[in-house]
């Protein structure tokens, strides 16, 4: 039997299912909204931070630099000694034919041998791979700095182009409105056809520009993820400030030394000056001492021999001297190519600051002109359309009018961002200065020091 309390429903039995269900969805999506809102905007420096932890060509030039450091260890010691063993003078024929014994002659010996490699030699050889080091140290700058200027200039093109976008998406907004006031029009007998047509197609050519767009976006978006990988698909925070230029023209030249391309022409022309003094130091030969034991039969003393052997230099004009020269204008090719290059680099970067330059000033002619003026021509058209005393086409055409200047400002603000950022990703910060001596030897003075090591 069921009394009253038994037979009565739970408090929440009356409330509508659909009702429950409903606040679960909203509940459940308010969630997915907060966790996608939750998700950080991916900003400039953090691209830039994330690219240089994500790549490998950096940690290749480090292995490299390491492999030369040890390298340059190992140059600088003694060649291994050398373990000699032999039989000499084994009678081959006759009574004593292969007797280790019995012929007096007949020795077996062991004998160790060092090459005494002089210390200048060994120091040379040494610091050979130390500019090799050098070498690999500015090979990492320089893709240190092609790194951060191509996710920087990928960052701001799929940015750039997230603003066409949405510049795109707010036009064809107000333009579907146009074609409602067309139809409107067309069907209360104040407009023609030929009006609702010109909007639709105005709406169209926006779509067809928007399809444009988003595939330039994905393009931009797929360079950024081969430096971010998938923090691509983040939304991008506000960009830094893109008004200062990290250069001038006051100070490019003393910058230019710093250049990464620069630099590491300097180390190569480096690294062949530091092969002009391996040459010089094999034009005087190393010296080999060899200490051998020589056992003999009993009843022969055993015997101990030194041997001292030098190699005969006998045609050094046309072999050594050959080489040093040789070595010089390797030298000297790669002095001339960094003096062209930091030519090719100064005039570069000055057209990129001129051209960044101009960008700006063009940008301050679209904001205080060109654009309020394509905006107050558009209300004009607009309103002018409204009083009945202008067709639609004309505001169709104002709008389109404004819409290319815009988009062309837009452009314009990328192209300046684009040299904006080549150069303030020209230099790395950490890049070493390069030095003077390597910039400032000739010929002549490798000369003097080839005669220097002979003497």
């Amino acid at each position: 039997m069921f009394t009253a309390s038994s037979r009565r429903a739970p408090r929440w039995s009356w409330l509508p299912r659909r009702r429950v269900a409903g606040s679960v969805l909203a509940l459940l999506i308010s969630a997915a909204s907060l966790g996608a809102q939750a998700q950080p905007a991916l900003s400039l420096e953090q691209a830039l931070r994330l690219a240089q932890d994500r790549s490998r060509q950096l940690s290749a030039q480090e292995f490299a630099a390491a492999a030369a450091r040890e390298m340059s260890a190992a140059a600088g010691q003694l060649p291994d000694p050398t373990l000699k063993a032999g039989v000499n003078n084994l009678p081959v024929d006759g009574a004593d034919r292969f007797s280790l014994t019995r012929d007096f002659m007949t020795m077996r010996s062991i004998a160790v041998m060092q090459e005494l490699t002089r210390d200048d030699k060994r120091k040379a050889r040494s610091a050979r791979f130390d500019r090799e080091a050098e070498l690999a140290e500015a090979g990492r700058s320089a893709a240190l700095a092609d790194l951060r200027r191509d996710t920087a200039m990928a960052w701001l093109d799929t940015h750039f182009q997230q603003r066409m976008r949405d510049l795109l998406r707010d036009q064809r907004a107000e333009a579907a409105l146009q074609i409602e006031a067309a139809e409107a029009a067309y069907r209360g007998g104040r407009g023609t056809q030929a009006d609702l047509f010109a909007a639709r197609s105005a709406v169209a050519q926006i779509d067809n520009r928007l399809r444009e767009i988003e595939g330039q976006l994905a393009s931009a978006r797929t360079r950024l993820a081969r430096w971010v990988g998938a923090a691509a698909e983040q939304d991008l925070a506000a960009p830094p400030s893109l008004d200062a230029a990290p250069l001038d023209a006051a100070g490019l030249e003393a910058r230019l030394d710093h250049h990464p391309q620069i630099a590491v022409l300097a180390r190569q022309e480096a690294a062949a000056r530091a092969d002009v003094d391996v040459a010089n130091s094999a034009k005087r030969p190393d010296w080999s001492v060899e200490l051998m034991f020589s056992q003999r039969g009993s009843a022969y003393s055993n015997m101990v021999s030194l041997n001292v052997s030098v190699p005969l230099q006998w045609d050094q004009k046309n072999r050594q001297d050959r080489e040093v020269t040789a070595r010089l204008a390797l030298a000297e090719q790669l002095r001339a190519q960094r003096e062209e290059a930091t030519r090719e680099h100064a005039a570069e970067t000055r057209i990129w600051l001129l051209q960044w330059q101009s960008g700006r000033e063009r940008l301050v002619q679209y904001d205080s002109a060109l654009i309020p003026l394509a905006t107050e021509r558009t209300r004009a058209a607009l309103a002018a359309y409204r009083g009945g005393s202008s067709p639609l086409a004309a505001v169709l055409e104002a709008r389109r009018m404004e819409i290319d200047t815009r988009m062309e400002r837009l452009r314009l603000e990328m192209d300046a961002a684009g040299l904006w950022a080549r150069l303030q990703y020209l230099i790395p910060p950490e890049q070493p200065p390069v030095p003077t001596n390597s910039a400032t030897n000739g010929v002549a003075n490798g000369t003097t020091a080839s005669k220097e090591s002979q003497r």
